[in-house]
């Protein structure tokens, strides 16, 4: 009964950010990578989304993305797949989502000549077998019904020797079951990396910057609602990863 309230609000609330957004202020719905020592150099255009920007690129780093064939599933607003095309230089890449006007903003607001995006169900996905070297999946399978058609999915639309990446979080009890699916779909383990101590950084340093686009954006009436979503300091999304109740993992599979 959760899990069907907590969708039903995600869909509500990707409608109402895509009503209100007029300006692509919203293009990065994750909860952000922080390593002390460690700083990305952005363009000044990226800065305001540097934490979500970092979390996908420690998900792709020391894979070969410059020339390849890139999927995300569940794009989103397309942010983090831009980020992808314009840093890394690959062949083409492709988004994937369920939420129509997801797919269609990014269609609107990202116009290079090798990017396409598809509306379509994870677990169906729509490409032939063997047609990306790499798939992504950032924050976003914790939502799906059979995490494990669309793992067989994913590994279907690899090229051999292709990889998975893919960041995610879960309560730790569901670990195993995650770990089963993903060895009965085909998928080597390359690496699996708690980065939870990683996503509280990035949302403790990135509050500020949440709360006042929650200010700029959302009626008041609805802005606890809003920090939950956005997992800012104090709210009960952030205090569940600082209590590891949540726990939030890198992987990378190899087909």
């Amino acid at each position: 009964m959760k899990e069907i309230i907590k969708n039903i609000f995600f869909k509500i609330w990707y409608w109402y950010i895509s009503t209100i957004d007029k300006n692509a202020q919203v293009i990065f719905m994750n909860y952000g990578y922080s390593q002390a020592d460690q700083k990305l150099d952005l363009i000044k255009e990226d800065e305001q989304n540097r934490y979500s920007i970092q979390l996908y690129n420690h998900a792709i780093s020391g894979s070969e993305i410059e020339g390849k064939d890139i999927l995300e599933v569940g794009c989103g607003r397309g942010g983090g797949l831009s980020f992808v095309n314009r840093y890394y230089l690959p062949n083409n890449v492709t988004g994937v989502d369920l939420n129509r006007k997801a797919i269609q903003f990014c269609q609107k607001h990202y116009k290079e000549n090798n990017n396409s995006f598809v509306q379509a169900d994870a677990q169906k996905l729509p490409f032939e077998n063997e047609s990306f070297n790499i798939v992504l999946n950032i924050e976003s399978s914790h939502r799906y019904p059979q995490v494990d058609v669309f793992l067989k999915e994913v590994h279907r639309v690899l090229k051999p020797g292709g990889l998975l990446l893919f960041v995610d979080f879960r309560q730790e009890k569901d670990f195993e079951l995650l770990d089963s699916q993903i060895n009965k779909s085909g998928f080597e383990f390359v690496k699996k990396e708690d980065i939870t101590d990683n996503v509280v950084e990035a949302l403790t340093l990135s509050t500020p910057e949440r709360t006042e686009l929650i200010n700029r954006l959302v009626p008041k009436f609805l802005h606890d609602l809003a920090h939950n979503f956005a997992g800012t300091k104090g709210s009960p999304t952030y205090n569940r990863f600082v209590d590891r109740y949540f726990i939030y993992v890198h992987y990378i599979l190899k087909k």
